[in-house]
């Protein structure tokens, strides 16, 4: 059998994205510049980008989601984008997550405050891969899923018991993870890495995960990045773990092979947000897998669909075909170096 598409499984909730001129101190106050409200969290913008990355690529998800307005929002989402979701299912029992994202136009940081709702109530049980040929699954967030966090039956959590099922399925598997602190991702991804053929997260990610300090000072190392990497191959399976930062990337591959490479020069004045950036980073890099490109090739395809991203509030919004992505890129320029 040809295997062919992107699986995306987990969270599935409203990003109510809000741009404040500045960020203000507790009891202070800003003005609000933008606001809309979309999708968002790792299951549906892994399922767009790819769909908008190349539309003709086979794309479905998993997921749970409330029986609610929200719920129904991001079903009609998925429909809009040709996203196949029989399988994203809704319950009565909690309401849709949803996460007020907001945005620094002094800055360019973001702050996420979220409600988890029916993320806690996602089991491994929701997990039916019967019938599918999808080639990659992308699991998402360890950290934010009560029940998927904790121990499930012999294995370590949910996420541990979902990627099995994945894998016994034909699937190469890929997981994406949570702003959360550095010792629970470490807690929730390590009994993760043998069920992992890709894994790629941010500087901070993975320094959590490895156990090495990898933002000193805030600033990223990324000779630390990749001996994270390096140590991440080692406790599991992953054929290369990827690593991005917003000056470049380091990926470190099975073989021993090592490639970096600086990101795209995004002039200032083109950026509305960065949230989302790293999904997109993430889904150009999965599509390069999928289609068989090589690596240097993988990693600028991320790199240009994450520039992308940034000139929209929402996550997804800004996202072209692959090749509009490329020629965006190209158009903007490519940093020398990491600094």
């Amino acid at each position: 059998m040809t295997r062919k598409g992107i699986l995306t499984g987990g969270t599935w909730c409203i990003d109510r994205n809000v741009m404040v001129d500045v960020w203000p101190t507790e009891n202070g106050r800003a003005d609000i510049v933008e606001a809309d409200m979309a999708g968002g969290g790792s299951g549906c913008n892994m399922a767009i980008d790819i769909r908008k990355l190349d539309p003709t690529m086979p794309v479905a998800t998993i997921t749970l989601v409330g029986d609610d307005s929200d719920g129904r929002f991001l079903a009609g989402l998925a429909e809009d984008n040709g996203i196949e979701h029989s399988r994203m299912q809704a319950t009565g029992a909690a309401v849709t997550d949803y996460t007020f994202a907001f945005c620094s136009v002094l800055t360019g940081q973001r702050t996420h405050i979220s409600y988890f709702g029916s993320s806690n109530l996602l089991t491994p049980d929701h997990f039916d891969f019967t019938g599918l040929t999808h080639r990659i699954f992308h699991l998402g967030l360890p950290g934010v899923h009560e029940i998927m966090d904790s121990p499930w039956h012999d294995d370590a959590n949910g996420w541990v018991a979902t990627l099995r099922k994945a894998r016994a399925a034909g699937m190469m598997t890929n997981l994406e993870l949570a702003s959360i602190a550095p010792e629970r991702n470490a807690a929730l991804v390590r009994p993760c890495l043998p069920h992992l053929d890709l894994l790629v997260v941010n500087d901070a990610e993975i320094g959590g995960i490895a156990g090495i300090e990898t933002v000193p000072g805030g600033k990223t190392d990324p000779d630390a990045c990749i001996a994270a990497a390096k140590a991440a191959l080692d406790l599991g399976t992953p054929q290369m773990v990827v690593v991005h930062f917003p000056t470049g990337a380091v990926v470190a591959t099975r073989d021993g092979t090592v490639v970096t490479r600086p990101s795209v020069r995004v002039p200032p004045d083109e950026v509305a947000g960065a949230n989302g950036a790293g999904d997109a980073f993430a889904a150009g890099f999965v599509y390069g897998v999928h289609e068989g490109w090589d690596v240097e090739r993988a990693v600028a395809m991320a790199h240009a669909a994450a520039a992308a991203s940034l000139r929209q509030i929402s996550t997804t919004g800004a996202i072209e075909t692959w090749s509009a992505c490329l020629a965006l890129a190209d158009r903007w320029g490519w940093r020398e170096s990491f600094d």
